[in-house]
């Protein structure tokens, strides 16, 4: 008798519970802003550089080695080391430390090129956790509050628990709560990891005075805290690279141990490329410093080779045609002055434009505020008004990027905080 095949059930996937993750706060603004279809929305979220035209803008140094590099036979797409091109890891700690660096000259310094700030920052939050022991236990990490949405995820990724914090913004004022900041330093348990701003603080856009930074290295100093410097807005700050620097050049010339991290997203336009260097400063004081170096740096590769194996060429190599070059450097250092006064010229012109209108509430700190953002004080409310009836995207906290305004719209941000500000103010 025959039989009729009865066709199996078919097996829900294993991964059908699987838990949406939460958007990113910054990622997930921008997808809003491009779903929007108001034809004039305005995007004040993503930390991108824009001209007065609202367009991207490829540096014309890094375009014209980019075309060098094409034209160039010798050029391939091989692997690099897994610690990166050697040439960019000179060249770019150089550049955050300085050509007469007396760590560099003591071989105390051990550079490996990393995916970007953010790769940095992982790769060098991993090693001080397997490295940096305290009772036995991984380092406590602080972090400012408020600080870059991506650091309180980089942390416990790294396998160090959740990050803890210590304060950094006057709210009043828009600048550093240098007082509580020191206090809560001073409270931090030896050996703890202290992650920095070395300029441009995201989102405030507060920075430390010279004085204020020498304060902070003496608590860092008798507290015997490693400072990890962040540092992502060299030279796009305040247009000068030197300038920009000085706080981590600072601590880095008081011997101490510490690890910054450095992008090339912003100075140099690279975003996608993902270009960044970590480097470990390790103390004066250090024995047989050629033999320390050489085993941070194995260990450095170790945590690199299972997370990506090696890092990306292209934009490394683009790095190295401009900084290498005594002429593509002296460009870019213009092209970088450019781009800090434009946005300088917004901030200036934004706090022209509120006062003007009479937007309730003193907004100097938008022009004593310095770097791609600014923290401008709007409630979470008050920016989803803007969003919902304004069309203008900013994140939550108050955040906007200065780039994102251009002289056609900044006069209509204005107003629009203004109407955000008063209208919000009403219903409460």
């Amino acid at each position: 008798m025959a039989t009729t095949a009865v066709a199996p059930a078919k097996a829900t996937s294993v991964f059908a519970d699987v838990p949406e993750a939460p958007a990113d706060p910054i990622l997930g603004l921008n997808s809003a802003f491009l779903a929007d279809e108001a034809p004039n929305k305005i995007s004040l979220g993503v930390g991108a550089f824009r001209t007065d035209e609202g367009k991207p803008y490829v540096l014309p140094v890094v375009k014209r080695v980019e075309q060098q590099l094409a034209a160039d036979p010798a050029t391939n797409h091989e692997y690099l080391p897994i610690d990166g091109l050697p040439a960019f890891q000179k060249l770019s700690a150089e550049l955050i430390l300085g050509k007469d660096s007396k760590a560099m000259k003591d071989g105390r310094v051990v550079t490996i090129q990393a995916l970007s700030g953010t790769g940095a920052l992982r790769v060098g939050i991993t090693f001080l956790g397997r490295f940096l022991r305290t009772s036995g236990s991984p380092p406590a990490v602080y972090i400012p509050t408020p600080t870059w949405s991506n650091h309180r995820n980089i942390v416990p990724d790294a396998g160090l628990g959740a990050a803890r914090t210590y304060r950094y913004l006057d709210a009043v004022s828009g600048g550093v709560d240098l007082p509580s900041m020191l206090a809560d330093l001073s409270d931090a348990p030896a050996g703890s990891v202290i992650v920095l701003h070395g300029c441009a603080h995201n989102p405030t856009g507060a920075d430390p005075s010279p004085a204020q930074w020498a304060d902070i290295l003496a608590v860092v100093q008798s507290r015997r805290l490693i400072p990890f410097f962040d540092n992502a807005y060299q030279g796009f700050a305040s247009g000068d690279l030197d300038a920009d620097a000085a706080s981590v050049r600072l601590f880095a010339d008081a011997g101490i141990d510490m690890v910054l991290s450095q992008s090339f997203a912003k100075n140099m336009g690279l975003y996608g490329q993902r270009i960044g260097a970590l480097s470990v400063v390790l103390a004066e004081g250090t024995p047989d410093v050629a033999t320390a170096a050489k085993a941070v740096r194995s260990q450095l590769k170790a945590v690199v080779r299972p997370m990506y194996s090696s890092p990306p060429a292209h934009g490394a190599r683009i790095a190295v045609g401009v900084l290498g070059d005594e002429a593509n450097y002296a460009e870019w250092k213009k092209e970088l002055a450019g781009m800090a006064g434009r946005i300088g010229d917004m901030r200036t012109a934004l706090k022209a434009a509120l006062d003007s209108n009479g937007t309730p509430g003193d907004w100097s700190r938008i022009v004593n505020q310095i770097g791609m953002f600014s923290y401008t004080g709007l409630s979470a409310q008050q920016v989803a008004h803007l969003r919902n009836k304004h069309h203008i995207y900013m994140t939550s906290n108050g955040r906007i990027s200065m780039a994102g305004l251009t002289t056609s719209t900044v006069q209509r941000v204005a107003d629009a905080m203004k109407d955000a500000v008063e209208t919000v103010v009403k219903q409460e």
